[in-house]
């Protein structure tokens, strides 16, 4: 398989000058594991404190990883990488929501990104999170089997309406509709629902995808087990691979309560995990579809490897390749000009909002070993490049 990941002048063709410089300078900042602590903590109490903060914040590091602050302040975004082939998932990344308007808001949010979709070929998928249209609290309640109060079965069955809402307008639209995977110990009530769902509207194609994280060592057995029930019941399978993002957190609880942790004793089984997963379900394609979302050079060289030798189209779109907007454009850009479906994650909202994913990207960069320093050598490189062509 030829190596096309390297090439940095397809890679940030989109980024002026002043943009590399910036990104160069925001990634040496997060490649400070004390000073991402510190920027954290200090950024937490300036939002908390009403300080005008936000103009600084929005010249940064939000407009390095988030597509604006409105869904149609993201459009210039998407026209723009469209240019280049890389579609858009329009994601509101509001998080730790609790009250019933804001479900309710999310639920609005989301119907508006699907119809966004509908309209735009650079759309091809909308997105929202479980915990979004529901209190985490009431997911592991019922994923624990426990008996619900009247107030909280009412509750639950507001959430279960949402999800239906929301699934059956991606149906009528024909709109692929990605759901992303949280904490473990709530993710037992959120995958039977989207079950469910996947059972109501995917009998012809995969319309609702669940996500699998993949540091999960069980995933791939559930993902066995839902496809002899898809088989049973004929539907079919969509699925958001990731590697997964709440590691310390799992870790932490599992010790804390005196369970096994779910996740991989080692970053080397996540990665064979990861790998054995998108051969499983490269091997059933017939019933399945893939969404590959992952910044893994690697991975993502093995399932290009395995469409080539299964001869599957590289623009099949039953096939995508996902990475995060801000990150990984050596791996997005040059898989769109080598003509295969890619699509970034573009979050949005407002910027007070969209703190909480902001700092999980930022210590995932600092965490994750060699994601950080690999951004910051491509991007020397490409600068180094543009100097040399001056």
């Amino acid at each position: 398989m030829t190596k096309i990941f390297n090439n940095t002048e397809v890679a940030f063709a989109l980024k002026t000058d002043t943009e590399l410089d910036r990104a160069y300078f925001l990634f040496k900042m997060i490649a400070n594991e004390p000073l991402v602590r510190i920027g954290t903590a200090v950024t937490n109490f300036a939002l908390k404190a009403h300080l005008p903060v936000e103009g600084l914040i929005r010249a940064t590091v939000f407009d390095h990883f988030c597509g604006g602050t409105t869904e149609d302040d993201c459009l210039t975004v998407v026209d723009k990488m469209f240019t280049k082939g890389v579609s858009s998932v329009l994601d509101y990344s509001v998080e730790g929501k609790e009250e019933e308007e804001q479900f309710d808001a999310a639920l609005e949010m989301t119907l508006k990104t699907i119809e966004f979709a509908k309209e735009r070929l650079a759309i091809p998928f909308a997105v929202f999170k479980p915990t979004g249209f529901g209190r985490f609290y009431l997911y592991e309640k019922v994923g624990e089997k426990q008996p619900l109060t009247p107030e909280e079965l009412v509750e639950w069955n507001r959430v279960v309406e949402r999800f239906d809402i929301v699934c059956k307008t991606a149906h009528e639209k024909d709109v692929a509709l990605l759901i992303d995977g949280e904490e473990s110990w709530m993710q037992d009530a959120a995958d039977d629902l989207v079950t469910d769902m996947m059972r109501k509207y995917n009998k012809d194609k995969a319309i609702v995808f669940n996500t699998l994280q993949l540091y999960r060592w069980d995933r791939l057995d559930y993902l066995k087990r839902l496809h002899n029930i898809a088989k049973a019941e004929n539907f079919h399978i969509g699925m958001k691979l990731v590697r997964g993002a709440y590691m310390e957190k799992e870790n932490k609880r599992a010790e804390e309560k005196g369970y096994p942790t779910p996740i991989c004793a080692s970053k080397e089984a996540t990665d064979i995990n990861y790998d054995a997963t998108v051969i499983y379900m490269m091997e059933n394609l017939e019933k399945m579809s893939i969404f590959a979302g992952t910044h893994n050079e690697e991975s993502s060289y093995k399932l290009m490897d395995l469409m080539h030798k299964m001869n599957i189209a590289k623009n099949d779109n039953r096939i995508w390749f996902g990475q995060l907007y801000g990150m990984s454009d050596n791996i997005s850009y040059n898989l769109a000009q080598n003509g295969y479906n890619v699509a970034k994650y573009l979050p949005f909202g407002p910027v007070r909002d969209v703190m909480p994913y902001l700092i999980r990207r930022a210590e995932e960069n600092t965490s994750v070993a060699g994601q950080t320093s690999r951004e910051l050598n491509l991007l020397k490189a490409e600068r180094d490049r543009r100097k040399s062509t001056k």
